[in-house]
């Protein structure tokens, strides 16, 4: 059975830098896009960052310059680097993989980490 399992967060101070981890563990064929997303209090999910297998990368509108999102597709992993913490940056943050699965015949599906607290305060 697959599972996304997440490392990092916590409480920050207003400034500081934080770094969350994700790996994927289970048997599977390969993994495709791989992302983070944030669901702040009262507010929808929004996109934090993703990276394809291809090497391109895209952020959400208000991590430009601050985030950098790396893959490691041989430890199965994805992180997130944040600079500059901000209070808005306060969120549960739940990492998210498209997966092929072996199946007969092979399957994508979506898998989402069970979600991570970052606290910043001001």
């Amino acid at each position: 059975q697959v599972q996304l399992v997440q490392s990092g967060g916590g409480l920050v101070q207003s400034g500081e830098s934080l770094r969350l981890s994700c790996v994927a563990t289970g048997t599977f064929l390969y993994i495709g896009t791989m992302g983070w997303y944030r669901v702040a209090p009262g507010k929808q999910r929004e996109l934090v960052a993703s990276a394809t297998t291809y090497g391109t990368v895209d952020y959400g509108d208000s991590m430009q310059g601050r985030a950098i999102i790396s893959r490691d597709d041989a430890k199965k992993t994805v992180s997130l680097q944040i600079d500059n913490l901000k209070p808005e940056d306060t969120a549960v943050y739940y990492c998210n993989m498209i997966i092929k699965l072996k199946a007969v015949p092979p399957t994508l599906e979506e898998y989402w980490g069970r979600g991570i607290q970052v606290t910043v305060s001001s």
